[in-house]
């Protein structure tokens, strides 16, 4: 009963994170399975191993096949990864645990409570990120801030530069920033090249 009661509260937990914290903010439905089928593997792996019939050795051949999975995916975003090992997180506390406790039940609040406000989109609200390509070549750091400043509408905290190519008079960057307040962003135009000079 208590493991019944232990589950219930993961599934409760992960529901939560995953379409009351995580989906309506970012909108990715591809994700929602990933989730939802790491927490549950992992509890149900995790509950596994907590049984008295089950042998050390098979124990660790369990885990030494989850470790094979990684996320390698260039599309999985940093956030999205500490999604992932919350989901993670929360299978292995429900799981391991033979009993219903406070301190099970407090830690997996905490995780989804930390999700929910490290990544409220009040947090930091205008600061952006952005990855670049200038259809000028600059060799000029303050010149290239000056330039990003004017076009991204916002104050430059970061500046990366990836590459310059004089050649094809390009520079390929990323850059941190934070928007000034009323300033409207640039917009594309339907052309390969802004009016504000960058490349689509």
């Amino acid at each position: 009963m208590n493991q019944l009661v232990l589950v219930a509260i993961d599934l409760a937990a992960i529901s939560l994170l995953t379409f009351g914290v995580y989906f309506p903010r970012h909108h990715r439905r591809d994700l929602i399975a990933a989730f939802l089928g790491v927490n549950i593997g992992v509890l149900a792996v995790a509950m596994t191993l907590t049984s008295a019939s089950v042998g050390i050795g098979l124990g660790m051949g369990l885990f030494g096949v989850l470790s094979i999975i990684r996320l390698r995916s260039y599309e999985i975003a940093q956030h999205e990864i500490a999604y992932y090992f919350s989901a993670l997180a929360l299978g292995l506390l429900a799981g391991l645990p033979t009993s219903v406790n406070v301190l099970t039940t407090a830690l997996m609040g905490l995780i989804v409570l930390t999700m929910y406000v490290g990544d409220h989109p009040r947090l930091f609200g205008r600061h952006r990120q952005q990855s670049l390509k200038l259809d000028s070549a600059y060799t000029d750091e303050d010149a290239l801030r000056a330039h990003l400043e004017v076009l991204l509408g916002g104050r430059v905290v970061n500046l990366s530069v990836k590459s310059v190519d004089l050649v094809n008079d390009t520079t390929q960057l990323e850059v941190r920033y934070v928007v000034t307040e009323g300033t409207r962003i640039p917009q594309e135009t339907g052309s390969p090249v802004t009016r504000q000079g960058v490349r689509a």
